[in-house]
């Protein structure tokens, strides 16, 4: 099963994998977790390219074409073969974050365009389920700044990151059965404990 978590920055993704991780493993399932950008050595080097601040003449193309580059990376290296071998895969990241940023976000590329470099990277590798950790932009970039990992789109303008999460829920409109919504502003154990119970229910359900 694949599984990615979604959200605006500064929503926990990142915090709350490698939990999930851990309490399905002692569940008795083998577990995957991993990241976009990055999760390869190749993708690595090229989410260091993607993120440096002081890449500041990088077109939206470019970052998107990037994206994709470490995503075909991770899908041949990484994620088909774990998902063949029977693991549950927990990605940080997945293609919905070009659409919400690459296409919703610099309003540049259009959806379909993304939509067809996506498919090509991903050779139509999808996830069974994906959640949203949606919270309101100005507390999430705030929690950003008060973290050591400020990069190139973090720096991007508040009404950039407005048109992230708007797109984000459009996202969700478009493929209700795929997407979850948890509300991100809430104490940690409280959010831990909603994607488990989203993670058991479909889990339950396959």
């Amino acid at each position: 099963m694949f599984i990615t978590l979604e959200g605006p920055e500064g929503s926990g993704k990142t915090s709350h994998i490698k939990p999930l991780a851990e309490w399905l493993d002692h569940l008795g399932h083998k577990v995957f977790a991993t990241r976009e950008p990055g999760g390869t050595a190749i993708g690595e080097q090229i989410r260091d390219v993607i993120h440096n601040l002081k890449n500041t003449e990088m077109h939206p193309r470019t970052e998107a074409l990037l994206y994709q580059a470490a995503r075909a990376q991770i899908v041949e290296q990484e994620l088909r073969p774990r998902l063949a071998s029977g693991y549950i895969v927990l990605c940080d990241r997945y293609f919905d974050s070009t659409l919400a940023y690459q296409g919703y976000g610099h309003q540049v590329i259009p959806l379909e365009q993304l939509r067809s470099v996506i498919q090509f990277a991903t050779n139509g590798l999808k996830p069974d389920l994906t959640i949203l950790l949606d919270l309101p932009v100005e507390v999430g970039i705030q929690r950003k700044a008060n973290q050591q990992e400020w990069n190139r789109l973090d720096a991007f303008t508040l009404e950039f990151h407005q048109r992230v999460r708007d797109g984000y829920h459009q996202l969700v409109q478009q493929d209700p059965g795929r997407w979850r919504v948890i509300d991100a502003n809430s104490d940690w154990l409280t959010i831990q404990e909603n994607l488990r119970q989203l993670i058991l229910t479909k889990l339950s359900s396959s």
